[in-house]
């Protein structure tokens, strides 16, 4: 999970102890303190600035250090009472423009006239043009404090993606349409690189994998699934291409990837179920089929989660129940496994889509609440449909014929409960993968990561 770092900066024209007619300080120190902690204590990590802001070259000095600390994600700017906003802007303009996010805090309250500090300069920066989140709230409100805290995590998602590289290895899987990407769009909007390689050298780096290697990965296999498979071919490819592609990406640098999978891999060496499985497991951003929306929708809530993301077929809609059946076909991170039983071995299973066979992993994912979410493109111009949801298991009783309906018992299943309007959720789906993650506060920081990148979000 993730934990932005805010640079914590107090502004007002009557600072440094003045009081006001009536004796007490303008600045309400305790407002001011609780307001920190209540920002800690969600999460966040503070850099405080030392002086309260209020002049010209305070404002440059204070956002400067801001701008320039790799660390800081987001700044919160705190009313203490009055200022004259344009002594603040420029510096807030300039510090915007290094891509890191502004928050304007007001805390309620007459004594102090801290409403007057924190409208007057949003206003301004409403004049301006410059993008910001202004929050009008006690620090004891947290729905107001989840308000700043999820626009500081969506900071520190877009910081985290400014730069970064996406790896790609082989091209489009399965004629995937709706997964592909303009090099372009990502750099302008996300600041992501793309970087491709030819699945040939997941190959060569796999039939390199030493039997030492393999030996030092079992007791991790034992400990995730009660046992390691079975020693076959096709069990050990399945294993070596795991070992191989965590070598390459890491090797390579690779922020998250995705990979074709079939045709090509799934044909020549072996599935790739079991690979992403445990790459899932391992926290990387990822998909099959070469789907790079996926594959950012994987890395965002990555970050965002405490457990590791699955992703698979929405592969059942009951618009009636709102119950959604996702099943991946194989690939799914083992520690998801809930009470109905531990993580197992299957195969993939379809001869017609990837004659060499490979390892895949089977289970019911866990109880819980999350949210599904996915990036995609209509004409060009992305979008996130992103709702909350309830993970459930079937009573046990029902599970062995719930399995079966989709005609494959032994791929991974998800069942999901949708809090929201399911049509407006299918026809705002732009792809058969759901992706799925864990914690009831997802939801929140995708809206707002979509808000300050320039992504059209759509809560059904």
């Amino acid at each position: 999970m993730i934990q932005p770092i805010v640079g914590f900066i107090v502004y007002g024209v009557h600072k440094d102890g003045l009081k006001d007619p009536m004796g007490a300080p303008f600045i309400d120190g305790s407002v001011v303190s609780r307001s920190r902690d209540a920002l800690r204590s969600h999460g966040l990590r503070l850099k405080e600035h030392p002086v309260v802001i209020a002049s010209k070259a305070e404002a440059r000095a204070a956002l400067d250090l801001m701008k320039k600390d790799d660390e800081v994600d987001c700044i919160v700017l705190f009313a203490g009472t009055w200022v004259w906003a344009a002594h603040l802007v420029a510096a807030v303009r300039d510090f915007q423009l290094s891509g890191k996010a502004v928050v304007l805090w007001t805390h309620p309250g007459s004594q102090g006239w801290r409403p007057v500090g924190g409208l007057v300069l949003h206003g301004s920066l409403q004049e301006v043009g410059i993008p910001h989140r202004f929050v009008y709230g006690a620090a004891d409100d947290p729905v107001e404090i989840g308000r700043i805290v999820s626009y500081c995590q969506a900071a520190n998602l877009r910081r985290h993606l400014n730069m970064s590289t996406i790896g790609t290895f082989g091209g489009r899987g399965m004629g995937q349409t709706c997964g592909v990407a303009d090099p372009s769009q990502w750099m302008r909007m996300f600041g992501v690189d793309i970087d491709s390689r030819d699945t040939t050298e997941l190959i060569r780096r796999a039939n390199a994998i030493s039997p030492t290697e393999l030996d030092a990965l079992t007791p991790r296999l034992v400990k995730l699934f009660g046992a390691a498979p079975e020693k076959s071919l096709v069990n050990e490819r399945s294993i070596r291409l795991y070992l191989a592609l965590k070598s390459i990406v890491e090797k390579e640098g690779f922020d998250f990837y995705t990979i074709q999978s079939l045709p090509g891999l799934g044909d020549d060496y072996s599935a790739t179920c079991f690979a992403q499985s445990m790459m899932l497991e391992d926290g990387w951003g990822t998909s099959t089929l070469g789907d790079f929306n996926t594959a950012l929708s994987v890395y965002l809530l990555s970050r965002l989660s405490a457990e590791p993301v699955y992703y698979g077929d929405l592969q059942h809609i009951d618009k009636k129940t709102r119950e959604i059946k996702i099943i991946g076909d194989g690939a799914v991170p083992p520690s998801l496994a809930g009470t109905l039983g531990p993580a197992g071995f299957a195969t993939h299973g379809i001869p017609t889509e990837g004659q060499a066979g490979g390892l895949s992993v089977r289970l019911v994912c866990k109880v819980g609440e999350g949210a599904l979410a996915r990036l995609g493109r209509v004409e060009g111009a992305f979008r996130m449909t992103v709702v909350p949801c309830t993970i459930f298991e079937p009573p046990a009783g029902e599970l062995d014929s719930r399995l079966a309906e989709c005609g494959i018992p032994f791929w991974p299943h998800g069942f999901v409960t949708v809090h929201g309007d399911m049509d407006v959720l299918i026809q705002n789906w732009t792809n058969e993968y759901a992706c799925l993650g864990y914690g009831a506060d997802l939801v929140p920081a995708l809206v707002d990561f979509c808000e300050i990148t320039g992504v059209k979000a759509v809560q059904p």
